[in-house]
């Protein structure tokens, strides 16, 4: 089916829907007939999480992705994940819903400006999150994610020279826990770099009795408020576990939409950003995450594009430190069912 020029520059897909067209249900329709499965990150909007067929953290979905039997992957998240899923799957279709939907962290680290920087530290090891392209993990020797990252930095040896990148922050709540002193890449995200310390400060006296979950890609000074310090999947599981009935949430708004879910009787309230008061959302938003819509979903099902394709030089590359990481978590996962 030919995409239209006007398409391609936009990035997406903007075919008007007709109004007497029931949208999830054609949706689910054209995924039975292309057999097409969705996947959702837990930071896109609550109606394109209910639609989808799995929604999880970065490592979950990938994990998905490499078993899925699917003929089409629809990724709605942003740019890296549909490059991670193509990675995993070259033999399969790989839709993104808009180009667009790029990353902060992704952007802040250059495979040029990684490259100049592991030539300039001979020795090293290079340990990436995967919020990085295609070509800065193709220059990983493994990946890991925010659920990860510590079992796969206590499986190297506690001498080796290890580089992470590009999340500072994350970095640095990893060498704290580990006791390792891991070169550091200077780069964060813009979402979880910009909560107010004073605003959560605030919530705090208001609500007493809320415990704070943190995301480690935020800032030190936020670290030290939290009641614990997890991915978004280790947030939402702890909410789910803990017997606390309300939590102040220091990470992108959207995981409050599956937190509400899992916990209906538990009041979650979203750390504000800095900006807050001055435009008037107490939410942290990722921008990128809410091009995600229900409508894009529906025409990128449809005209299956926009794609994502990686050169195979790069994928090649690339694949290796993702299946370290997916060997590793299999391997740890594995482990401790045992010792339970």
């Amino acid at each position: 089916m030919q995409i239209k020029d006007s398409w391609k520059e936009k990035g997406y897909v903007d075919e008007p829907i007709a109004e007497d067209i029931d949208i999830k249900a054609e949706i689910r329709r054209m995924c039975k007939e292309k057999n097409a499965v969705i996947l959702a990150h837990y930071y896109t909007d609550g109606a394109v999480q209910d639609i989808a067929d799995f929604v999880g953290d970065s490592l979950a979905l990938a994990q998905w992705s490499a078993k899925t039997d699917a003929d089409i992957i629809v990724m709605c998240g942003v740019h890296f994940m549909g490059e991670t899923n193509k990675i995993l799957c070259p033999n399969k279709k790989v839709l993104v819903l808009d180009l667009n939907a790029g990353c902060s962290l992704a952007d802040s680290c250059k495979a040029d400006d990684l490259a100049k920087f592991v030539a300039e530290h001979p020795g090293y090891k290079v340990v990436s999150y995967v919020n990085t392209t295609a070509a800065v993990k193709a220059l990983t020797d493994v990946v890991v994610t925010s659920s990860n990252a510590k079992l796969v930095i206590d499986s190297f040896p506690q001498d080796e020279k290890l580089i992470f990148g590009p999340d500072k922050n994350l970095g640095a709540y990893i060498n704290s826990v580990t006791g390792r002193n891991m070169l550091l890449w200077n780069g964060g995200c813009h979402v979880h770099g910009q909560f107010s310390l004073e605003a959560i400060l605030k919530l705090k006296a208001e609500h007493p009795d809320a415990k704070i979950l943190v995301h480690p890609e935020c800032p030190a000074p936020i670290q030290k408020l939290a009641d614990v310090i997890g991915s978004t999947a280790g947030l939402l599981n702890f909410a789910i576990k803990d017997d606390a009935k309300k939590f102040i949430v220091a990470t992108e708004s959207g995981i409050l939409h599956e937190m509400t879910k899992a916990c209906p009787d538990k009041t979650f309230i979203p750390a504000p950003p800095e900006a807050s008061e001055t435009i008037g959302c107490s939410c942290n938003e990722c921008a990128y995450m809410k091009l995600n819509t229900l409508k894009k979903l529906y025409n990128t099902l449809k005209y299956e594009w926009p794609t994502i394709e990686v050169e195979p030089s790069i994928a090649e590359k690339a694949i290796r430190p993702i299946d370290k990481m997916l060997e590793i978590s299999k391997n740890l996962k594995s482990a401790m069912a045992a010792k339970n």
